[in-house]
Formats: structure tokens, C-alpha cells, sequence
């Protein structure tokens, strides 16, 4: 078959791979110049998400207080954005955060395995490091994050619950005073550089052959038929206004893995996706001191903000913006980028004082979408020829490789390895 693919982040990439190994030809069409240039290009590089890193946990805006749990909110929402806040509430209780981790736990085994075929296979230097370290800040934390420590139990993934001062023996760069809570090691935890796989795997893609990628190009909308699909494309920007011509690549199927772009391409097919659009940030330091610089990645458990080694320099991310959705297309007040970007940079003296010279380093924004049950929306949706891969959120990249994998089960009209209940909850036509 011939497979559209809209997008050319990691959900694109990952779900153009999947395809091409299953035997389609493939055409990956991208709005920028390249590859990795959107959400994907600020990612945290955390490659898997674990109980503590998903967004439906109890300390997701735990309280509903401002710069909790990852997100700065400004307040006296209503709508859209108050509605989201609620419903993911819903999920704080022990017994809903388990019931949704355990129809996650599937997404995340198979893009495992998937992730592990591709290092196997090709050997690939994206900077991957193992170890992740969560740290706590207070006793507060410390009780809402119990009942994430019991669902690591529950499905035996290795780990260590360490006391502060075993914290500190693991990595001296981590100051003792002010006091904190304690934190979880996972020796095996992956974080690697996310936009530098896409572009390893691209290329992989390209010496193999069987994917077409149209760069610089802009689906304007999507067409479909009984037995086709196809795109309209927008005219370069170069010939903007010059021809009344519709370019139209057609195929057997559309995959929408287009990021925060995904909603807009399929309201006009009168779809409407689960999702709300969250602005995250990121520094790119460069090391002030060598000697502190945390041996292992460190996330703050409560805030959401990983400090992460990529070669020589510092990825410092999160800073979650919660805004009303008429506001997502506007440019972020500047107070607001202030109060993120200072998030990030209290993150970094907190953990690793020292480490980052924050005073020269690169800030990044760009949007992300978090759906209000914090799954991912994964398969066929309105049209038997249109599929979604989309919605993985600010953790956990290598997920896509999961969902591609199954979007191309679907094309191929294979019997999908997830288990019937994951693929419903994983449905984009989910309210």
C-alpha cells in the first residue's frame, strides 16, 4: 500500500519506520525545512515514561496551585482549560491511576521492544544514556508519590526508593541542605537525544529506500474516497500567489502524526480529538563546571523538570504553560516565558548547583498535546483510510514506536499484539 504520513517529528519518523517494515511505500511530508524541527527538537529525552512521569499522576497540579506539578497556570481559568484540569483530577485516586497505568503499561512494552530492534539493529549514537533519578522535595510529595512506588512494585520494574542521604552518596553533586524527601533510582531508565535519533533513523530510512520525504511542505487538507486517500498541499512559500494549481499526492491511507498541528488538520473532517495543547520549554546550557554535573539524569518528581547530560552541554526541561484555547496560537505573554524559564533555572541551581551556565544558554517553546486521560490517541478514526499517531506528551519519545507500531498493524489489517482494552483507550475518537 501507499501510506501518507503527516509529520516529520518522531511520531511521523517512528510511524514511516514501522510501515516501511511492513511493506508499504511511504511518503512522510513535513512543513519544515528538516526533520526534528518541531516538539520533537525540545524534548526532554526521557525515552519511557514511568509511573512518575505520566501526566495523569497524583501530582499533576496537585492542589490546583500555580507552578505545582509541572504546569504554570494563571488563574481564574473557565471552559476548555478549566474542564481539562478536572478530569485529569479525576485520575489522582490510587485505584484510577493504576487502572490507567495498566492500560498504558502495554504502549510502553511494545515501544521497549521496538526501541531495543532498532539499537540492535543499526547500532545508532543518539547520545543514549542510561539512569534516571527522581528526587522529592518534601514529605507531601514524598506521600502522593506512594502510590506510583506501589504500581513499579506491581509490575516488578527495577528500581531503588533511596533515602536523602543515600541520594547524595549516589551523587555527591546533589546538595544535602535544604533538606529533601528522598528519591527513586532506575538504573535502566532510558534518556537519549531525541531529535538526533529522528534524524539517524531518517537517514536509515533513506539508505533502505521505500520512504519519500516532501520537505518545506504544508498539508492544507485532507481528502478522502472509498478506496483512496489523498492531501491537498499548500504552494511553497517561495511561489505563494503565483499558481490557482492544487498539488495533491494521493495514497491508500493517511497517518496524522502531525503534533500540535493534529487537531486543526482533522476538524474540518468534523473529528475532534481529546486533547489540550500545553506550551513546555527547555534550556540548552552549556557546563559551567565539570565536576557538577550529575552522573545520572535528574528529574524533580513534583515539577516535572529533567536536567539531563546531552554530550557537552545541559538539557534543562518542562516548565508546562496551561492556557485558554484561544490563546494557543498567540505569542506567550512575556511574564509568563519568564516565569518558566525561571522555573528551569531554579530546577538546575536546586539539583546541580554549579552545573549549568544558565546566563548563555538557548531557550526553546513549542507546543505539546496532552490528552485529559494522559493516553496518547492511536488508530483509526472517521474513515477506514485515516489514522492518528499524536498526543504522547512531554515525556516518553520513544512511545510513538509503539503506536507506529500499531497504526501499521492496522493498515496491514494484522491482528494487533496490544491487548483489545488498550486499543480502546488508545481510540482517537475517545471523548
Amino acid at each position: 500500500m501507499d501510506v501518507i504520513v503527516i509529520g516529520g517529528g518522531i511520531a511521523g519518523i517512528a510511524t514511516a519506520w514501522q510501515l516501511r517494515a511492513a511493506g508499504h511505500r511511504v511518503c512522510v511530508i513535513e512543513r519544515h525545512a528538516t526533520v526534528a524541527q518541531g516538539a520533537t527538537y525540545g524534548h526532554s529525552g526521557i525515552a519511557l515514561p514511568t509511573p512518575l512521569d505520566v501526566w495523569f499522576g497524583p501530582t499533576f497540579l496537585r492542589n490546583g496551585r500555580q507552578s505545582s506539578g509541572g504546569v504554570i497556570s494563571r488563574t481564574g481559568w473557565r471552559g476548555q482549560a478549566h474542564g481539562f484540569v478536572k478530569r485529569l483530577a479525576t485520575l489522582h485516586g490510587s485505584e484510577a491511576f493504576a487502572e490507567r497505568y495498566a492500560l498504558l503499561r502495554p504502549l510502553i512494552e511494545s515501544a521497549q521492544a521496538a526501541l531495543a530492534d532498532i539499537d540492535a539493529r543499526f547500532q545508532l549514537d543518539y547520545e543514549q544514556r542510561d539512569g534516571l533519578l527522581y528526587l522529592v522535595r518534601g514529605s507531601d510529595e514524598w506521600s502522593l508519590t506512594q502510590p506510583a512506588l506501589e504500581l513499579l512494585r506491581r509490575f516488578e520494574t527495577p528500581h531503588h526508593a533511596l533515602s536523602p542521604a543515600e541520594c547524595v552518596a549516589f551523587d555527591h553533586v546533589i546538595p544535602a541542605d535544604p533538606p529533601f524527601a528522598g528519591g527513586v533510582h532506575f538504573e535502566t531508565g532510558r534518556v537519549a537525544n531525541c531529535p538526533l535519533f529522528v534524524k539517524l533513523l531518517k537517514q536509515v530510512l533513506d539508505a533502505q529506500g521505500g520512504v519519500q520525504f516532501e520537505t518545506s511542505r504544508e498539508v492544507s487538507a485532507i481528502r478522502l474516497e472509498d478506496r483512496r486517500a489523498a492531501v491537498e498541499l499548500a504552494p511553497p512559500a517561495h511561489e505563494a500567489g503565483r499558481s490557482r494549481d492544487v498539488e495533491v499526492i494521493s495514497g491508500d491511507a493517511v497517518v496524522v502524526a502531525a503534533g500540535a498541528q493534529t487537531p486543526r488538520l482533522l476538524a474540518p473532517l468534523g473529528i475532534k480529538m481529546p486533547f489540550y495543547p500545553l506550551r513546555m520549554h527547555t534550556l540548552n546550557s552549556p557546563v559551567a563546571h565539570e565536576e557538577c554535573v550529575p552522573q545520572t539524569t535528574i528529574v524533580d518528581a513534583g515539577k516535572r523538570i529533567a536536567v539531563a547530560r546531552m554530550n557537552h552541554r545541559l538539557r534543562i526541561s518542562g516548565a508546562a504553560v496551561l492556557l485558554r484555547a484561544q490563546e494557543v496560537d498567540d505569542a506567550l505573554p512575556e511574564a509568563l516565558t519568564e516565569d518558566a524559564l525561571a522555573l528551569l533555572g531554579e530546577a538546575s541551581r536546586d539539583w546541580a548547583p554549579g552545573a549549568a551556565r544558565i546566563s548563555a544558554a538557548l531557550a526553546w517553546e513549542g507546543m505539546k498535546l496532552l490528552s485529559a486521560d494522559g493516553l496518547p490517541a492511536v488508530g483509526s478514526v472517521g474513515h477506514p483510510r485515516l489514522f492518528v499517531n499524536a498526543g504522547h506528551g512531554p515525556a516518553g519519545w520513544a512511545l510513538s514506536l509503539g503506536s507506529a507500531r500499531l497504526v501499521a498493524q492496522q493498515i496491514s489489517n494484522m491482528a494487533p499484539d496490544l491487548p483489545a482494552d488498550t486499543i480502546k483507550a488508545l481510540w482517537p475518537g475517545r471523548d
